[in-house]
């Protein structure tokens, strides 16, 4: 038999993992020292009173024979493809029910879609960014060409009409950086997708932190349906991580290749996947409730408070970052030209305070690093007092 030999080409550690094990053994080594978590970008907050009463209520429906379900849609039931449609056609966003495919999160649709296309595809992907499209792409053996983010484009890349691409990847607001894209500069993006004949995966997996007037779906940008596949998660908008629930949007008449792509991620779908438990979708039902909406909003505020705390402490050393603001994460520029792991040692060794080397999200993130907003206030407020004090 083969394998797949494109493994030989990841590197040999996944970021977090790679930080689990460097935080495991400075504890062990300093059992006394309390260490604050700002790194992986996990909720904290327990899940908004709608989202657990309706997960209750279905519960004792499975308890029930005249109640009780089996198999589910394959899709995911009617009742939230048609509440995660109205929550997007609300901001204009055009869709259908049946262009909403229910889930068990981003990270999944973001891996799975790879296949409906071709192996040895080009795919377009900003550098710095979440390692996932990258690990993906190199376990397809797709050839990888990167948008560079930079302090000068305030990590925000543009395309390069120079470059041909196949499958772009765009993340908005961004994870790692917070940066957030204006409507003007997405049109860009769909207008160079669509002279290239190219595909947008777009990642709107944060967009229930934007608080400006910024786009939140790339469906809200014209000509997107002719180029775009967006995939959404309750994950941070309803602190669904450990529940797990996402969505992947596919126009209806979105083809390539002489290919409806619709149907192929139904037929993709109906094939390999076998749908999210009924109480996981009623507790997503539920998230998306105005009840669950005013529970929900009140936890980003929460997250968007420490934002706030990390932010103003950045302006206050005189530290260059973005994010922050639309996002619940800050990206900092590594102070006194420390590498990224330079700074995580730093600020594990001596504030206790562990956070993401921009290293480990590609190139460009080398020199940077990313803090995370998802903490507590108490703990947020003390990491910041502790930064301080150890660049004082």
């Amino acid at each position: 038999m083969k394998v797949n030999k494109n493994y030989q080409n990841l590197q040999e550690s996944y970021l977090f993992s790679t930080i689990a094990k460097k935080v495991r053994e400075y504890s062990g080594a300093n059992p006394g020292k309390k260490i604050i978590r700002m790194g992986i970008g996990d909720v904290t907050l327990p899940l908004a009173p709608a989202v657990v009463s309706a997960m209750e209520n279905a519960s004792a429906e499975m308890g029930k024979a005249e109640t009780f379900r089996g198999y589910g849609d394959e899709y995911g039931y009617a009742f939230l493809r048609e509440t995660v449609c109205n929550y997007y056609n609300k901001k204009g966003a055009g869709l259908l029910p049946k262009e909403i495919f229910i889930s068990d999160g981003a990270k999944c649709d973001v891996s799975n879609i790879l296949d409906i296309f071709a192996t040895g595809n080009t795919a377009l992907i900003p550098d710095p960014v979440y390692p996932v499209y990258l690990d993906t792409n190199v376990m397809a053996g797709n050839k990888i060409v990167y948008a560079p983010g930079s302090e000068e484009n305030n990590f925000l890349p543009m395309p390069d009409e120079s470059i041909k691409s196949d499958i772009i990847y765009i993340c908005s607001p961004n994870n790692p950086t917070g940066a957030v894209y204006s409507a003007q500069q997405l049109k860009k993006w769909v207008d160079y997708a669509t002279a290239q004949d190219a595909l947008i995966l777009y990642d709107s997996a944060y967009e229930a932190f934007v608080c400006e007037n910024l786009p939140t779906s790339i469906f809200q940008i014209e000509g997107a349906r002719n180029c775009a596949i967006e995939i959404g998660s309750l994950s941070k908008m309803a602190g669904f991580t450990g529940t797990r629930c996402g969505w992947t949007i596919v126009p209806e008449e979105l083809t390539r290749d002489g290919m409806n792509l619709h149907k192929m991620w139904s037929r993709r779908q109906a094939t390999k996947y076998n749908q999210l438990p009924y109480i996981i979708q009623r507790g997503a039902e539920a998230a998306f409730s105005p009840a669950g909406l005013l529970q929900n909003r009140e936890k980003i505020k929460y997250y968007m408070k420490n934002a706030a705390t990390i932010a103003d402490a950045m302006d206050e050393m005189k530290i260059w970052f973005c994010g922050g603001k639309n996002a619940p994460y800050v990206w900092l520029k590594c102070p006194g030209g420390l590498s990224s792991w330079e700074f995580f040692d730093k600020l594990l060794g001596e504030a206790n305070v562990v956070g993401t080397p921009g290293a480990g999200f590609g190139a460009k993130g080398e020199g940077f690093f990313r803090l995370s907003s998802f903490g507590s206030n108490e703990n947020t407020q003390e990491a910041v007092s502790r930064i301080k004090e150890m660049l004082s």
